[in-house]
């Protein structure tokens, strides 16, 4: 038998495995001994389940680095009827997982968008300053947020959110600033992040707590080809092009800079490809 046919059938028979498999059921992930004071990554979610779903980062950052991580829920969906759902659903998989839960509002905010950000000065101004004011209050070390064309509208609308509120910090306020990505890949990502399977595990373990919308379309069950793929495309983005691949089986690509005197600046040249086990925290000193 050709090798190749039985490995495409068996990850056909896993991933129609994974369909069975019980939904947002699991006592809480191990937790790391967090130290007192420490730390803080503030994860900036345009939707629930962004957190997991790009959520890598916030993995390593808690268990290496031991830092806190607040996942600020900037909305809840579109969908009114479902918003007190969701926010159920993101408590759970924030249990899960160890992190703190931030919501923006009872309902989240709405029309988090580019066009709103022009058309509604009003709104987009009050949101900006309950952003600035979350910032405020929990000085973090670093701030995680989409980049600016990551397809999504709401995506890119908490991109240019979060980044009017940091233009707002004082001059003197300084953080990491690392931009994620989901619905469109970036051209620049400067930093590949492996990821172990335990840590993959328990990611697709939390996205499924986001009940309502992983019965509708099974997305958490699709992490770990995204995963691969990102090995492929990012060892070329973030290694240099022709360059040797990175020796990871999952993978999920940022851009790390440093926010400082009012604006982003990258502090290393090049891309850095970090293996699971080396620590995150190294970097971010």
């Amino acid at each position: 038998m050709n090798p190749y046919h039985q490995l495409v059938a068996d990850y056909a028979r896993l991933l129609k495995e994974g369909r069975s498999f019980p939904l947002g059921t699991f006592p809480p992930a191990a937790r790391p001994s967090i130290p007192a004071n420490p730390p803080t990554a503030l994860f900036f979610a345009p939707h629930p389940d962004d957190e997991c779903i790009v959520g890598a980062i916030n993995f390593r950052l808690m268990r290496q680095a031991r830092m806190k991580i607040v996942n600020v829920a900037i909305t809840l969906g579109r969908i009114p009827a479902r918003k007190a759902e969701r926010l159920r659903e993101l408590q759970n998989a924030c249990n899960y997982v160890g992190f703190e839960l931030v919501p923006t509002g009872p309902e989240g905010f709405d029309r988090i968008t580019a066009a709103s950000r022009e058309q509604e000065p009003k709104h987009w101004a009050e949101c900006v300053t309950i952003i600035r004011k979350i910032i405020e209050e929990r000085r973090p070390k670093v701030v995680i947020c989409p980049h600016e064309r990551d397809w999504n509208s709401t995506h890119i609308g908490t991109h240019y959110l979060v980044l009017d509120a940091l233009k707002q910090m004082p001059a003197s306020f300084e953080c990491y600033l690392i931009e994620t990505e989901f619905w469109g890949a970036m051209d620049d990502p400067n930093l590949l992040l492996e990821v172990s399977p335990e840590d993959l595990g328990d990611m697709m373990t939390a996205t499924s707590f986001h009940v309502g919308e992983v019965k509708r379309n099974p997305y958490h069950l699709l992490l770990p080809a995204w995963m691969m793929d990102n090995v492929r495309r990012g060892s070329e983005l973030v290694g240099g092009q022709g360059g040797a691949a990175a020796q990871f089986t999952f993978a999920a690509a940022y851009r790390l800079r440093k926010w400082t005197k009012g604006q982003a600046r990258r502090f290393f040249e090049g891309g850095k490809m970090i293996a699971a086990d080396q620590d995150l925290g190294e970097l971010l000193k």
